[in-house]
């Protein structure tokens, strides 16, 4: 436990809380290639496959409500409750593929459900590993946390495609559910703080804590918080600009990338997808290894231009080699610009308002099913590489439009947005 990558699991939610998240996180990219692909397939519509993706971050809209109701139940038990609405659904979708009554029309029903809550997953995740783990541990965790995320991409793509071409849709879907209901019996098994142990009210919120009338005023002071402070502000604006242009190609868009633009199989797109996933794990354990000597402001900044110069380069190339090589480089410097990102929310964050940001942070993800449904139309206009170019070159402008408004809070070295 010296080791500065296992110094989290000295926490003991931590030890059960991280094979949770790794399992549900497989679970959902299992899931999300199987039945992309399935859609796909059935209907051979690039539209129907980006509204399929689109409606898995229909829930995006209400995610600051969960993190107000993350602030007042606590983050354990909301968790517990959305993976139980997981496994539910997932469940009753097994059901009806075994009886052979699956139609794409259901499968976009359970889609829409299922994304009324899941993108809200993450943030809840992440607002409870702040709850429980000391400031100095939270880079290490919270770069181990994503992890699960990126091996899942890795792990979920090809052994859901894997299992989709062996054993047919039936099975795969079963063994979905299946690790739904494990990451849920592991997620019961994480004990939050008891009220007695959590942090003191700090002065910036100890009178919005003294009312808390509706959730609706929790809401708004949530809001209001981030909207006046600049470098959680800042933060906001390019997680949206991430979710809106970059995220579309490498999430949604995939599997019309390799079925359409490199001619290959449901295999050959959990290559695709896990090339993406290596890189940003390696950037997360690197990060594990130098959290204290790390700069989140500067470091989000940086890497989230890096990563548009490589999807203009991904846009242009023609084959599947050369792809899955830029989608690895992309894929670094994604987990490089977005881990840091989420520490300088959680650090900077009052810890009675931690939820709210974590929710408003989650909103951010809106911008990717609108992406993801302008993209569609788009490259049945001017083809895929013209769209990629465009939403790069815009991307990347914009990236540099925030770092120089919010210069003073995002590039200083004593910056609190750089705090270490």
């Amino acid at each position: 436990m010296r080791s500065p990558v296992l110094a989290p699991f000295r926490i003991r939610n931590y030890r059960f809380q991280w094979p949770a998240d790794l399992l549900t996180s497989w679970a959902f990219e299992m899931e999300t290639l199987i039945l992309g692909w399935y859609i796909l397939v059935e209907t051979g519509s690039v539209l129907l496959l980006t509204l399929f993706a689109a409606l898995q971050f229909l829930g995006t809209l209400i995610s600051p409500m969960f993190g107000v109701a993350g602030d007042r139940i606590g983050h354990g038990l909301l968790l517990c409750i959305m993976r139980t609405v997981y496994l539910a659904l997932s469940a009753t979708l097994a059901v009806i593929i075994f009886y052979g009554a699956a139609t794409p029309l259901i499968v976009l029903v359970v889609a829409g459900a299922l994304g009324c809550v899941r993108p809200s997953d993450l943030a809840v995740r992440s607002s409870l590993i702040a709850e429980t783990m000391p400031p100095q541990d939270l880079m290490g965790a919270m770069s181990l946390s994503r992890t699960t995320q990126d091996t899942a991409r890795i792990v979920g793509a090809l052994a859901g495609a894997a299992l989709f071409a062996a054993l047919g849709l039936t099975i795969a879907y079963a063994i979905v559910a299946t690790l739904y209901a494990l990451g849920l019996a592991l997620t019961i098994c994480v004990v939050t703080m008891a009220r007695a142990e959590r942090p003191k009210l700090d002065a910036g919120t100890a009178a919005v804590a003294a009312v808390r009338p509706t959730l609706w005023r929790d809401l708004h002071e949530g809001m209001a918080y981030v909207w006046t402070t600049p470098q959680l502000l800042a933060a906001m604006w390019l997680a949206f600009l991430v979710n809106l242009t970059a995220y579309p190609f490498t999430n949604g868009l995939l599997p019309y990338v390799a079925r359409e633009v490199y001619r290959i199989d449901q295999t050959g797109l959990g290559y695709l997808i896990a090339s993406f996933a290596a890189g940003a794990i390696i950037a997360s354990i690197g990060m594990s290894f130098a959290a204290s000597r790390l700069w989140p402001a500067r470091m989000m900044i940086v890497f989230a231009a890096a990563w548009y110069v490589l999807l203009l380069m991904f846009g242009q190339a023609e084959t599947a080699p050369a792809g899955t090589a830029l989608l690895a480089l992309a894929g670094f410097a994604q987990g490089m610009s977005l881990v840091p990102l989420q520490v300088m929310l959680l650090r900077n964050s009052s810890v009675q308002l931690r939820g709210r940001v974590m929710g408003v942070r989650m909103l951010a993800i809106y911008g990717l099913p609108v992406g993801l449904l302008a993209a569609g139309v788009l490259i049945e206009r001017i083809g895929f590489s013209n769209t990629v170019t465009l939403y790069a070159g815009i991307g990347l402008a914009c990236v540099l439009l925030i770092a120089a408004h919010w210069r003073a809070d995002l590039w200083p070295v004593q910056a609190p947005a750089n705090a270490r």
